[in-house]
């Protein structure tokens, strides 16, 4: 019975280690994250990345931007600002489960039976994970306006797709 737990706690942790052990990629809102958005008006948009245990402030941020200035071209706009934008995280721990072994010797000596045991106990350790999320409020703009600060959406789509190594179709 003990190898069975033992094979199954490795498949266990080998299966939420390949199914989780990586950054949430930059691809629309799924199991393991992405981003979403919502239109309020002809140029206005709540943009959001949710990022998995494995992602960084900074990606979540810089692709929330992303997609921003994607949705800015794809919706006739060339320039976009920031009119709100929240950042926080959603924290949670989990902890492993727990598995005792014990290995015991005996040995009789005449009338009296003499032995050791050792118990070792796996697992119980406690992960904090801390899921970043970014939420942007863009207004868009066709033309560059004078006096406020506003990303050019081409330059970003660049500057961000070359930062993570994101292949361009050529279409955007």
């Amino acid at each position: 019975m003990a190898r069975h737990t033992n094979w199954s706690l490795i498949v266990m942790v080998a299966s939420i280690t390949f199914l989780g052990g990586c950054a949430t990629g930059y691809q629309s809102q799924g199991f393991t994250g992405g981003f979403s958005e919502t239109q309020l008006d002809k140029n206005v948009f709540v943009v959001t990345f949710k990022g998995n245990g494995f992602t960084s402030f900074e990606k979540a941020s810089d692709y929330s931007l992303l997609r921003s200035a994607e949705l800015a071209l794809e919706t006739g706009y060339e320039y976009f600002a920031i009119i709100d934008g929240q950042s926080y995280a959603t924290n949670s721990t989990y902890t492993t489960p727990t598995t005792s072994n014990t290995t015991m010797n005996a040995y009789t000596y005449g009338n009296s039976a003499y032995g050791n045991a050792t118990t070792t106990t796996y697992g119980g350790q406690t992960f904090n994970i801390s899921k970043p999320n970014v939420s942007n409020t863009i207004y868009c703009f066709k033309e560059k306006p004078e006096g406020i600060f506003v990303y050019n959406a081409p330059f970003l789509i660049d500057s961000l797709s070359s930062k993570y190594g994101i292949v361009r179709d050529g279409n955007d």
